[in-house]
């Protein structure tokens, strides 16, 4: 290579890993382990629910579920990581178990700012 030359930039990969929290305000107890869970109506909120990410058309682009969490003044927080989400859409809406969707905008979902609760 001479010096005039300069290296190709290294292309962006096609996939981000959407990050964040999501807060289980209601029904938060601890599960035993250093960590915490939902309890009652909310039962199905702990760490392993599954985490479903879709695309502007409504189609499965990802999946993962709820990593640690912690509780502090009756509030359950999980980190939220989904790897492999597909770039390049307008917004993606991000569903927690069952409980319906949260959209957020690509450059929101990209930049790590997923946030949601429940209770």
């Amino acid at each position: 290579m001479s010096s005039t030359e300069t290296p190709a930039a290294e292309p962006e990969p096609s996939t981000f890993t959407l990050t964040g929290t999501f807060a289980l305000t209601e029904g938060a107890v601890r599960d035993g382990l250093g960590g915490c869970e939902g309890s009652g109506g909310y039962d199905d909120i702990t760490e392993g629910t599954a985490v479903t990410v879709y695309d502007a058309a409504g189609t499965v682009v990802a999946t993962g579920q709820l990593g640690d969490s912690t509780l502090s003044s009756g509030t359950c927080t999980f980190e939220v990581a989904v790897e492999d989400v597909p770039r390049g859409q307008d917004f993606y809406k991000v569903e927690i178990s069952h409980r319906g969707t949260v959209q957020l905008s690509g450059d929101e979902a990209e930049a790590g700012q997923f946030g949601a609760s429940l209770g």
